[in-house]
């Protein structure tokens, strides 16, 4: 009796399974571990730390060839939702763009009262340029109060004294995975109605309170850029325990469009041909009403998978930071008097994105001398972002408001900088790094500690 053929799902499992399978021995082949030889192989700030598992993933979601946002995409949504313990998670294509997206969820006509051009939201000078850029954006006015120079987050002191009847929101970052005082700043918001937007991006898994951060504020956001605590090569989330706010920043993302169909899907709500909004004719199709003037800011799918992946790695990644932190602390303990070294924020638990270094005013060295010997034995450094952004070009003509001194900030631009702890770093780099702080310090202050 003749064979019958191999039915077509049956073959394309088995090709499937052997695809994958060759991609793990590509892994091994080619992206397997390397030997560290120190003062030659980079001490990089940040990196991707991935396996056989992340391109198996990608793999799969090209061999679905669906492309733009699927099942990998609500796969990772609900899983970094659980993970933050919040209700909506909303993937983005960056975290910029989910900043963007975050705050212009605020000037929303769906709201009661929504944010105006003019309104003043509080944040820092010391912050990353697109935690602020959407406040301008959105024609909003930024008010930067300064930062504490050892948790490097906002003086919440001075928060109290910035807030005028103009004032609407206050949005913040985690500063270097360091959360910021989230008792006081939600006190104040709740006092004065204010709306909070969280930047987590630096962040992911921090605590605050036994609670991770990414939950306290109308809004919050991720980012998943490589240096990030996991990556999909670009990428971003929106999170809200709302879901008001759901509906609303995914309308923005997806060209503004009423329609809360999932891309490729369409007459979720049941009556498609049955809204009547705005001036549009009844029956127009809901799937091209638009609500919000919005933009296209999804990921793809395979970014999506990727990050699926990486999630399962997330609690292992974040208890290397944490490890990787603790030591060079430790090493670096001795050298107080001519370092400002970080501090946890009381009753927090940071998931540390760097490790920032501030040399003292009087030490005898500048932090340019120190970074520089740092960056010759090839040990990355970058600064706290953009310093004190009031002084940087961009900002200068910008409508915006201080309130008291930025000595902090200015502080951080002369004299701040940040190294690694990502879990790619292994203790034998630890060592190395901290044995160059220690030669740096012998030649300029005559003592090795």
């Amino acid at each position: 009796m003749e064979d019958l053929p191999e039915p077509i799902h049956h073959r394309s499992e088995r090709l499937r399974a052997d695809i994958l399978k060759l991609v793990a021995e590509y892994y091994h082949l080619v992206h397997g571990s390397h030997l560290f030889v120190p003062g030659v192989t980079p001490i990089l700030y940040a990196g991707r730390v991935f396996d056989e598992h992340e391109l198996q993933k990608a793999t799969q979601a090209v061999l679905d060839f669906w492309l733009t946002l699927g099942r990998f995409g609500r796969e990772f949504e609900q899983s970094l939702a659980r993970f933050l313990g919040v209700r909506h998670a909303i993937l983005s294509n960056s975290g910029s763009s989910a900043n963007l997206l975050a705050f212009s969820a605020l000037t929303s006509p769906k709201l009661e009262r929504p944010l105006r051009q003019g309104d003043e939201v509080l944040t820092v000078a010391s912050g990353f340029p697109t935690t602020i850029n959407p406040i301008i954006q959105n024609g909003c006015v930024p008010v930067f109060v300064d930062v504490n120079l050892r948790t490097l987050n906002v003086d919440v002191g001075r928060l109290a004294n910035a807030v005028t009847e103009r004032t609407r929101a206050v949005v913040l970052a985690h500063t270097l995975g360091n959360p910021f005082d989230l008792d006081v700043v939600r006190e104040l918001c709740s006092h004065h109605d204010l709306f909070l937007i969280e930047d987590n991006c630096d962040a992911l898994g921090a605590e605050y309170r036994g609670r991770r951060t990414g939950g306290f504020g109308d809004l919050a956001t991720q980012s998943f850029y490589p240096p990030h605590h996991i990556t999909m090569g670009e990428g971003g989330a929106v999170m809200t325990n709302n879901p008001r706010f759901r509906s609303i920043v995914e309308s923005l993302r997806d060209w503004g469009m009423d329609c809360w169909c999932d891309t490729g899907k369409e007459n979720t709500c049941g009556k498609r041909f049955e809204w009547q909004l705005g001036d549009l004719p009844h029956g127009y199709d809901h799937k091209y009403i638009y609500s919000h003037i919005g933009y296209n800011l999804k990921p793809t799918d395979l970014q999506a998978a990727i990050g699926v992946a990486q999630l399962e790695k997330l609690p292992e990644f974040i208890a290397a930071r944490r490890r990787n932190f603790g030591l060079i602390l430790a090493g670096l303990a001795g050298y107080a008097d001519v370092l400002v070294l970080p501090e946890a924020t009381p009753d927090s638990q940071p998931s540390w994105f760097g490790f920032p270094v501030t040399a003292r005013e009087d030490a005898p060295f500048s932090k340019n001398e120190l970074v520089q010997h740092l960056e010759a034995h090839k040990i990355q450094t970058r600064m706290l972002f953009g310093g004190n952004v009031t002084r940087q070009p961009a900002y200068r003509r910008v409508p915006h408001r201080i309130v008291g001194p930025l000595t902090n900030s200015d502080t951080i631009m002369r004299s701040t900088f940040f190294i690694g702890v990502y879990p790619g770093l292994t203790e034998e780099m630890i060592e190395y790094v901290l044995d160059t702080f220690r030669a740096f310090f012998e030649k300029k202050c005559g003592t090795r500690r």
